[in-house]
């Protein structure tokens, strides 16, 4: 019969497992979907805000449409504007709020350095950099709880490169610098979440820009 200690140690083999099958197999697709080894190792606009992350993550799409027919739909998105073209249900859900547009909003199209980019009514990430056709990247951090401060610093950027035949490479990247020992707990797990909405968010890009030009 099985002891107490030998149960024990079967558990935390099983997790330790689970956890190396994780980060051998699971996290890299999830950090780096769509991307290329190149876009993944890039130096990209937004990484010198935090230049010591502790986490990054670098997705992309290829988008049949040139640069500057992606742009506009980066530079209108933001929760109270055009969203942020993913799963509006399970992000309104959480008080969101989210209502991702099927087109360009010319009075959305303005956006600066200091802007508010918000992802909830009550929580907002700021525009760090614009290069207009570009680059956008967003950063700031957001609370756990009201009062307390945010556990990590983030920086989310939105880049654009044109390819040869016309079409456009979408480069999404997040990067992650910890404040609080304990801030990994929060950070890995949210690579998870972060993958499927993110994911959802490029096709929604592409998907856009490109009927937007087959109208």
């Amino acid at each position: 019969m099985q002891s107490a200690a030998d149960k024990t140690r079967a558990w935390i083999g099983g997790v330790a497992g689970a956890f190396a099958a994780y980060v051998l197999l699971v996290r890299p697709r999830l950090v780096g979907w769509g991307a290329t080894s190149e876009e993944r190792t890039a130096a990209l606009p937004g990484d010198e805000f935090l230049p010591s992350a502790d986490i990054q993550a670098t997705r992309a799409i290829t988008i049949g449409a040139r640069a500057e027919e992606v742009w506009p739909w980066i530079a209108q998105m933001g929760q109270g504007r055009s969203g942020l073209y993913s799963y509006d249900r399970l992000e309104n859900l959480l008080g969101c709020e989210m209502h991702s547009a099927d087109r360009i909003i010319d009075h959305w199209q303005v956006v600066t350095p200091g802007d508010a980019f918000k992802l909830h009514p009550e929580y907002a990430l700021h525009v760090a950099s614009v290069d207009s056709g570009r680059a956008l990247v967003v950063r700031g951090g957001i609370p756990l709880s009201e009062g307390s401060p945010p556990p990590f610093d983030f920086s989310w950027g939105f880049v654009l490169r044109p390819q040869p035949d016309g079409a456009t490479r979408l480069i999404v990247r997040e990067r992650y610098r910890h404040k609080r020992r304990w801030a990994r707990l929060v950070t890995e797990p949210t690579q998870a979440v972060s993958f499927f909405m993110t994911e959802k968010m490029l096709r929604g890009i592409r998907d856009r820009a490109e009927a937007r030009l087959s109208s």
